[in-house]
């Protein structure tokens, strides 16, 4: 059954209505006729099940059928703070994490980003992400659509990162022998609810000033196992082991 999320102005007690991209998905794409199915999630992450009722020009009308009673969010808020990498890593980033249960991506400008976003297009490119991970979140039964930030600096990353409860990176020097707890220890130490900001480096991970820096601010290094991930690899590892802890 076809999942969209829908904006709270669109939704008048059991009666939702569906506009832009969800209308063209369910007339143009899905091709769905008066009388199917759909389910719809409030932006408070209620869930339902809608049937067809009208359609119009440019929207489709549906009433609330059925409240679902579901929890697929992640016990734990992880947000994914990505410096930024090459190509569309940060696009296979945002949906491949989403689909793993992120709360929230921080694209940021690393010492060893090769890219650099410009100006003008920066609010285009979020756009994209955003839209990226709202079609996971539907695809993965998400209840909520992670958040995507603005690109930051990294100091502007740290200034931001004491609203964090628990403040990590992922090390690529701690594979390589360099103390740091092994993840299970660092899991131990957080509980349901709270809120995680995981740090990961571009190619060529984190120079020593920047890694000094986390340090300095409440980071800790953490080990994702003896082998070097890629940039790309260790969000997921890291939302992985995550979700195994306090799921399953």
């Amino acid at each position: 059954m076809q999942r969209y999320f829908v904006e709270t102005a669109n939704w008048q007690d059991d009666q939702i209505t569906l506009d832009g991209q969800d209308a063209h998905h369910i007339i143009r794409v899905m091709r769905m006729n008066e009388g199917d199915q759909i389910i719809c999630v409030h932006p408070d992450g209620h869930a339902a099940k809608c049937t067809i009722d009208a359609f119009t020009a440019d929207s489709v009308l549906v009433s609330e059928t059925e409240s679902l009673d579901l929890n697929t969010e992640m016990p734990v808020s992880v947000t994914i703070a990505q410096g930024l990498p090459k190509g569309d890593k940060l696009e296979l980033i945002v949906q491949k994490g989403t689909e793993l249960g992120a709360a929230g991506f921080v694209p940021f400008q690393a010492a060893r980003s090769v890219v650099k976003w410009d100006e003008k297009k920066k609010d285009k490119k979020r756009q994209r992400l955003e839209k990226i991970a709202k079609e996971a979140a539907e695809q993965s039964s998400r209840q909520t659509i992670p958040l995507i930030e603005d690109v930051l600096s990294f100091q502007a990353l740290l200034q931001s990162s004491d609203t964090y409860k628990h403040k990590l990176f992922a090390y690529e020097e701690a594979a390589k022998g360099l103390k740091a707890d092994p993840l299970r220890v660092v899991f131990e130490s957080i509980s349901p609810e709270d809120n995680v900001l995981v740090v990961v480096g571009p190619e060529g991970g984190f120079s020593e000033t920047e890694a000094d820096s986390l340090q300095q601010n409440g980071f800790l290094p953490v080990r994702l196992g003896p082998r070097i991930l890629r940039t790309e690899t260790a969000p997921m590892y890291m939302l992985a082991s995550l979700s195994y802890h306090f799921e399953e």
